[in-house]
């Protein structure tokens, strides 16, 4: 419980910094020299979010713990906007955000930590297993060839003839050496094999996070690597670049009146749906839930909202039919909204303008594609 919690922000933002989160809360990195003028707006900024997220913990009861740090976090700086319009929609019922619910919402849609975090520490335990794996190789060939060397004179030794009995007993220390040798070598051997396994394993663990299980669609964590990727080759090749959200209208019926298993296959038919417009320069990630995002390489956005519209208007002349209980599906549709990314100062900023755009979307009636403004 917060019961023990001070009042003053000092805790939290020495937790935050433990967690690596405050410094990204700004555009500069503690210790790095901002331009002239901005320090105090970067400093304003960082202070505006450790407020927001402390008000959040504090006004709603919640344990000032690294989850609900991160999940404060990813809501209130930008990273997660359908993480925060699930706690803003929370906030306006009865029951209101509490623990239980954080955890039981972490459980469907894990927060996950900062990329840049969890690639170094994949990083730190290859380097650890190559480390492993090379000194365990060397260990083995030195045992080997300790081994080698040992039989020979164990051979030597039970040759001698009429040897007094301090050789005989030599030779019989010299066999268990051997045989503690060879168990040792053995022994190497099968540690030199399972760290093999572990690193194929790790490198498969690697590819299957970047994938979404039920999709097989990159996922919003590959997803913004493959942003940030083209939003660099984009602006140094001068190439327009755009964003876009799509979420599947009134999902929830379906899953209400069809069952959860039959709303996966209605996921995977959107999914189908918008990767059959992909390419090289047009990528598609499941966000999450019924949600997914689009990046458009070398498409403005009124170029890459007719793409989008004409996905959408194929799929909405579809009839389609439960296969497993012969029910109609009826008019399966989504709607979208398209942000310029470069028409905004940063890529988040482009994001939320997408997101906001969408919902301008559902709230026009659906089964439609909305332009967000850019920032004058």
């Amino acid at each position: 419980m917060t019961t023990h919690a001070t009042s003053s922000t000092e805790p939290v933002g020495r937790l935050l910094g433990w967690l690596g989160l405050r410094a990204r809360s700004g555009t500069y990195e503690e210790g790095s020299e901002a331009p002239p003028g901005s320090r105090n707006l970067v400093r304003e900024a960082r202070e505006q979010l450790l407020g927001a997220m402390t008000s959040f913990l504090l006004s709603h009861d919640l344990d000032i713990s690294p989850a609900n740090l991160l999940i404060a976090h990813s809501a209130f700086s930008g990273i997660n906007p359908r993480l925060a319009r699930q706690i803003a929609a929370r906030s306006q019922t009865h029951e209101g955000v509490t623990q239980q619910w954080l955890d039981e919402l972490m459980e469907q849609e894990p927060v996950v930590a900062d990329r840049a975090d969890l690639d170094r520490m994949v990083a730190r335990l290859e380097s650890n297993l190559e480390t492993f794996h090379t000194s365990t190789r060397a260990a083995r060939s030195a045992t080997r060839e300790y081994g080698s060397k040992l039989e020979a004179h164990v051979s030597d030794l039970e040759q001698v003839q009429k040897t007094g009995e301090l050789v005989s007993h030599l030779a019989d220390i010299a066999k268990v050496m051997l045989e503690r040798t060879r168990h040792a070598e053995d022994e190497m051997r099968k540690s030199e094999d399972e760290t093999k396994a572990l690193r194929r394993s790790l490198a498969r663990a690697k590819r299957d996070a970047e994938i979404d299980y039920l999709t097989g669609l990159p996922n919003r964590r590959a997803f913004e690597v493959l942003l940030e990727r083209h939003h660099e080759e984009a602006r140094s090749a001068c190439e327009p670049l755009s964003v876009a959200f799509c979420d599947i209208d009134e999902f929830k019926k379906v899953n209400d009146l069809h069952g959860h298993e039959a709303g996966d296959r209605v996921i995977k038919l959107i999914a189908d749906t918008l990767a059959r417009i992909s390419n090289d320069h047009c990528h598609v990630a499941r966000h999450g839930g019924e949600e997914f995002v689009m990046l458009f390489r070398g498409l403005p956005p009124s170029e890459a909202a007719k793409r989008l519209d004409e996905a959408r208007e194929g799929l909405s002349e579809r009839r389609l039919i439960n296969r497993k209980t012969d029910q109609p599906f009826g008019q399966i549709t989504f709607s979208g909204g398209v942000a310029d990314v470069f028409g905004y100062a940063e890529v988040r900023a482009a994001l939320k303008a997408a997101d906001e755009a969408l919902y301008r979307a559902k709230e026009g009636g659906r089964n439609r594609i909305e332009l967000a403004v850019p920032e004058e």
